[in-house]
């Protein structure tokens, strides 16, 4: 009976694995941005909101914001800043708005989209979204699930328009982080191009 049950432990995260498929990552991001912006032109500026208690008041590892800023710039964003807030939802809905107001492009959020009581991003982003990207929402999760990133599949995450900036929301994994960025950059050009002809 026992050989009918699959094996369902949690693989040991193992950092050489880690580094290679961060660099596999910037290697695909750069070969999207390359694709997307011929002319060596920038697609647009972006900026990142790390949501996470510990990140917020200093003990936590604010690496995966690190990551998305790289991810970017290989895709010829020019990443603005990275802002680091709790998981309150007050705080995380002034972060989007302030990059809104401040005319970015592109906003991608990373934490905050799971099941716990602090997992907030998705309602404090809804308030401000004028027009859902349920797409989008679906590509990330889809391939995230596809990628072995449980976290990404399960997520709450929305994307979304906001006046002229695209925002998205990512689960606060590396695996989530690489394989989001992968999707969201491969369709963001097309969305900011789009929402930039009204």
């Amino acid at each position: 009976m026992s050989d009918l049950v699959p094996d369902v432990s949690t693989p040991v995260p193992d950092a050489a694995a880690d580094d290679a498929a961060d660099a596999a990552a910037r290697e695909f991001a750069q070969r999207r941005g390359s694709a997307s912006a011929p002319d060596g032109s920038e697609v647009g500026r972006a900026l990142v909101v790390v949501v996470g208690d510990r990140a917020a008041h200093g003990d936590g590892d604010t690496a995966l914001g690190s990551l998305i800023v790289e991810l970017l710039e290989e895709a010829d964003f020019h990443a603005d800043a990275t802002v680091v807030v709790s998981g309150d939802e007050v705080e995380i809905r002034n972060a989007l708005n302030t990059a809104v107001i401040g005319g970015v492009d592109l906003v991608i959020s990373v934490g905050g989209v799971g099941v716990g009581a602090r997992d907030v991003t998705p309602e404090a982003t809804e308030a401000l979204l004028d027009r859902r990207l349920p797409g989008i929402e679906e590509a990330v999760r889809s391939s995230g699930l596809a990628a072995g990133a449980t976290d990404a599949g399960l997520s709450r995450g929305l994307a979304g328009i906001s006046g002229q900036t695209l925002v998205v929301n990512l689960a606060d994994s590396r695996a989530a982080v690489r394989d989001g960025m992968a999707t969201v950059t491969m369709l963001a050009r097309h969305v900011i191009e789009s929402i930039s002809d009204f």
